[in-house]
């Protein structure tokens, strides 16, 4: 849960529950709040599950695990999946070596069933594996100005430059870590990691000193995320292939074995998956999971995620379709019982930022 409920309450926040973690929701108006993020920068609350990876055999121990590379320097990160025997995504995770620990960022609920799991495989390894979840708070900042907004209230430390980066430095007289993340929203962003006891005063340095950013919660991010065109794990990415939902950035090829991987490598060797991400423009706001019709009334694929979307005044959606239907550009939705509506199909990003999210959907085809 929040670990600063009293502070978002001051500011007019309601709440909802993600993850069996209570997040924002919004402060009212999101709407205008979204825009305020494009224009310049505003600052969320991340709802994460955090855990820590202790002992020399670490690195070993999660590299087995995982799909990507395991950072061994401190102040690297890296973004990668755990599968399981089908090849299909149990969570997506953020890794960072912090110097004597690795610290994964996971989906709230994935955090405690991680460490149950992994506590039986470590075997005669020196791995110890902890929960820490409400030992941090963690804030995101984003927008084309999250830059300047960060570099005016970071003090003993400059702004990291690199994606899944980090550097230690202070704010508010606290300790923090500053993360450059790779572009969720679709522009600048960091992450700052501080000690919960400590989250209500960082909360307050990144919204009313330096340079001003709004607070903002879990809708805005939606609508932020999805005109950035990034899959987020429990629409898009809980249970399916990341060959499927084109998350190549979090897969290492050449690395060695891992559980799934063989599916993994399979679908990738046969030149194409049987379905692909890809983005509508449909007339209305479909229903959640609504069915995709081709052009000649046959169902190709089903939406992931849709909403009103400020920068676009009007409905996007993401929708999982048949890989060559994806090709056409001719579509309805379900916009209720009986009820259907218009959609094109749509380039990703819906919406250029400042930067572009590293999980845009990415295929490689092969005849």
């Amino acid at each position: 849960m929040t670990v600063i409920a009293d502070e978002h309450e001051a500011h007019g926040a309601t709440f909802e529950e993600r993850g069996g973690r209570r997040v924002v929701t919004d402060y009212g108006r999101p709407e205008r709040t979204h825009r305020a993020v494009r224009n310049g920068a505003g600052v969320v609350e991340m709802g994460y599950g955090v855990v820590l990876v202790e002992g020399d055999d670490r690195h070993e121990f999660v590299d087995n695990a995982v799909t990507n590379h395991v950072p061994t320097e401190e102040g690297e990160g890296s973004y990668a999946l755990l599968l399981d025997p089908q090849g299909r995504v149990e969570t997506d995770m953020y890794l960072y070596e912090a110097g004597e620990r690795l610290l994964l960022f996971t989906p709230p609920d994935r955090a405690e069933p991680l460490v149950e799991d992994w506590s039986e495989k470590t075997f005669i390894q020196d791995v110890e594996l902890t929960d820490a979840s409400s030992d941090f708070g963690v804030f995101g900042v984003h927008g084309p100005k999250s830059t300047e907004k960060v570099a005016s209230v970071l003090h003993n430390a400059s702004v990291p430059e690199e994606p899944l980066s980090f550097v230690r430095g202070a704010t508010a007289d606290v300790g923090i870590t500053v993360m450059a993340t790779d572009a969720p929203t679709g522009e600048e962003g960091y992450e700052v990691v501080c000690a919960a006891e400590d989250a209500a005063a960082v909360f307050d340095s990144l919204i009313a000193r330096g340079l001003n950013a709004p607070p903002f919660g879990y809708r805005t991010w939606e609508t932020l995320t999805l005109e950035a065109g990034t899959p987020l794990f429990d629409s898009e990415l809980a249970g399916r292939l990341p060959n499927v939902v084109g998350l190549r950035n979090a897969l290492d090829f050449d690395k060695g074995c891992y559980v799934g991987q063989e599916v993994v490598s399979k679908v990738e060797n046969q030149g194409r998956p049987s379905r692909r991400l890809v983005g509508l423009r449909p007339e209305s706001v479909p229903e959640p999971n609504a069915p995709v019709l081709d052009a000649d009334g046959d169902a190709v694929g089903t939406v992931t995620r849709a909403a009103d979307c400020p920068s676009l005044e009007g409905p996007a959606a993401l929708a999982l379709v048949d890989f060559d239907a994806a090709e056409g550009h001719a579509f309805t939705v379900g916009a209720g019982v009986g009820a259907e509506v218009d959609a094109e199909r749509a380039d990703l990003p819906f919406y250029e930022g400042s930067m572009r999210s590293a999980r845009l959907p990415s295929y490689v085809v092969v005849d």
